[in-house]
């Protein structure tokens, strides 16, 4: 995304936040075992995570212990399709109007909000204008970055939304989408996404980003909200359920994926939290957003274009709010 998401700025060299970062590989363990794992991320309205890409690497949430990395024995190799296996976005994709099966989450309802759209890039006065997002005043949205190759992320983010809706479903989920297809043709602001999700009452949300950051940078982290009271933000309901919503989708992601936790922000928790996002600041639901890696790094965007890996980004993402709403 922008860095990070709808509430970020426009792509920008980011200063890279090296230093003792603590990611450790573990060893392969039994599925059966495995299960999601659990650690620690302490954050709180005191955290500074900065309101663009640079700006985020500079985020103060402490952590208690690293989270590892499994073994990437299901991920594709250095061939990729650069983003050419995602179906064309329609409004005919298989949709949260669709009768929601039997299942674990029968009854419950998802948000997903993929962010950024395509068409921002031609209607940057209206992508432009401040919104309040309780804290303080950000732009509406923002482009999103791309690969070296152009494959936006826009693209990328409606593509595993898709996925993720599909798979929800099959639960018995009801799902929600904040965009799709063509509609709306840019936006929606990052206070009107959480308004949606706010809005359907959801049980979770999930806004979904790939990040821009330097080469060499990369990994994925998933953003906690922090304790926010302010204007028209009031997090602190909703701190403890999202963080646990955030902790279950870290935990599966990496082990289904097997990308590893961020190496430049996070500490190598894969967890990171901010005061400063409206689509978190604003949400009345449990709701995190998740950075599925960095599109402008060479080992990374090899996953980010792959159909394959987009679909085990959809399934750990899945398998993390199963586990959240199902309480497993």
């Amino acid at each position: 995304m922008s860095y990070v998401g709808p509430d970020f700025d426009p792509p920008q060299p980011r200063r890279s936040r090296r230093g003792p970062l603590t990611v450790a590989l573990a060893a392969l363990v039994p599925g059966a075992l495995l299960g999601w794992l659990v650690y620690e991320a302490v954050g709180g309205p005191g955290d500074s995570g900065g309101s663009g890409r640079a700006g985020a690497a500079s985020s103060s949430a402490s952590v208690s212990r690293p989270l590892s990395a499994a073994p990437s024995t299901a991920v594709p190799g250095s061939p990729t399709d650069d983003g050419k296996a995602d179906p064309a976005p329609t409004a005919t994709t298989p949709s949260a109007s669709a009768p929601a099966a039997s299942g674990p989450l029968k009854g419950k309802v998802v948000v997903i909000d993929p962010g950024h759209n395509p068409g921002n890039f031609q209607h940057t006065a209206e992508i432009n204008r401040l919104v309040d997002i309780g804290t303080n005043s950000k732009e509406c949205d923002t482009t999103g970055t791309s690969t070296n190759s152009g494959y936006t992320e826009a693209r990328f983010t409606l593509d595993v939304a898709h996925r993720l809706r599909t798979l929800l479903e099959q639960q018995g989920a009801t799902v929600k989408l904040t965009r799709d297809g063509d509609a709306p043709p840019w936006g929606p602001c990052v206070n009107e996404r959480a308004r949606i999700g706010n809005n359907a009452h959801a049980d979770a949300a999930i806004s979904i980003h790939a990040d821009g950051a330097a080469q060499g940078d990369r990994g994925f982290h998933v953003i906690l909200p922090a304790s926010v009271h302010a204007g028209a933000a009031d997090t602190r309901p909703i701190v403890a359920s999202s963080k646990s919503l955030g902790e279950r989708i870290a935990g599966n992601f990496v082990r289904v994926t097997g990308e590893p936790p961020s190496n430049y922000i996070g500490d190598g928790t894969g967890l990171v939290t901010r005061k400063d996002l409206g689509g978190l600041n604003l949400s009345t639901v449990p709701k995190v957003f998740i950075e599925c890696g960095n599109m402008r790094d060479s080992k990374d965007a090899a996953l980010l274009t792959s159909g394959t890996w987009r679909q085990e980004a959809a399934q750990g993402i899945s398998e993390g709010i199963v586990s959240f709403l199902s309480g497993s």
